[in-house]
């Protein structure tokens, strides 16, 4: 508490100086990001690519080794295990089996008969078919790629386009460095993680339509402010109501992390990855953008107060 009050209101933060740095590092961000994925691909979950999905718990510490020796002489194609959250439990992948849904039954049949006593409860089992899997990442795809053209169209309308392609590029650079993420560490990517995708883009735009509309008031306000000082202003003047917030939004996300189990283990580390880089994106990267374009201040009010410098602004 005594840090929340200890934070300053309008810190004197000079970002615009560094704002070459910054978009060095988000470049760098992206293009290690786009080599994580191109090089170690993505982990994907059944969802996307079909199979067969068993969780299971057994009778006391599961002996990996000796179940995928049992499991790899079954003739039933390749089948992955992990460990699961608890020692006890199992997390058992198995390949796509020819033919149809017969097929993928009897898998599980022989598979559960092969695991025996060692296994005292099956506690999911999940089967989704190659087609599916295909339609459910071209859907996957289609929703992300929507859901930011909706988002710039939208910042486009209520401010100018030279804010709407700041921020559909900040929202790009969260996107491809949060799938970088699962890239790299190889969690599963399933429709759950991709929910962690589209959430943190939409909370990145929060944070990014309240500094742009400070942005926007300034302008009105100090009609001869020099560009660069008006935007490290503006940034200033909600970097408490950023961080704080996004503070909090850690807080609930790592008790999610910590206690939420391993099934939602991917999607709420995906969300703390998401939130710390779209809170950067949103001061360090869509900013200072628009220090390049030619932004306009629109219809100014004549009756707005003097302008004044940064140094009195502040």
């Amino acid at each position: 508490m005594a840090l929340i009050k200890s934070f300053p209101i309008a810190p004197k933060l000079n970002f615009m100086a560094k704002r070459k740095l910054f978009l060095a590092l988000s470049a760098l961000l992206m293009l290690g990001s786009i080599l994580s994925v191109a090089i170690l691909g993505l982990n994907f979950g059944v969802d996307f690519r079909g199979g067969i999905l068993l969780e299971v718990r057994t009778d006391g510490p599961a002996n990996l080794g000796e179940l995928r020796s049992r499991l790899s002489s079954l003739n039933v194609g390749e089948v992955t295990l992990q460990e699961f959250g608890e020692p006890t439990d199992v997390l058992i992948n198995i390949q796509q089996q020819d033919g149809n849904e017969e097929a993928q039954n009897a898998a599980i049949q022989i598979v559960k008969t092969a695991l025996g006593a060692d296994v005292v409860e099956y506690r999911r089992t999940e089967f989704v078919g190659p087609k599916v899997g295909g339609e459910l990442k071209e859907a996957g795809i289609l929703a992300t790629v929507l859901a930011l053209v909706a988002i710039g169209i939208y910042i486009w309308f209520r401010f100018e386009w030279q804010f709407s392609a700041a921020a559909l590029i900040a929202l790009l650079h969260d996107v491809i460095a949060t799938v970088g993420f699962f890239a790299l560490t190889q969690v599963e990517f399933n429709l759950s993680t991709l929910a962690a995708v589209l959430t943190i883009a939409g909370y990145s735009i929060n944070d990014t339509v309240v500094i742009f509309d400070r942005v926007r008031d300034e302008l009105r306000k100090y009609k001869k402010m020099p560009i660069v000082e008006l935007l490290d202003m503006s940034i200033n003047r909600t970097l408490s109501r950023t961080v704080l917030t996004s503070f909090t939004t850690l807080l609930a996300l790592i008790s999610l992390f910590v206690f939420g189990g391993e099934v939602i283990r991917g999607f709420s580390m995906g969300l703390i990855w998401g939130i710390v880089i779209g809170t950067y994106s949103s001061i360090a990267l869509a900013v200072p953008i628009l220090s390049y374009m030619n932004i306009r201040a629109g219809e100014r009010d004549e009756k707005s107060q003097p302008e004044q410098s940064a140094a009195t602004a502040s």
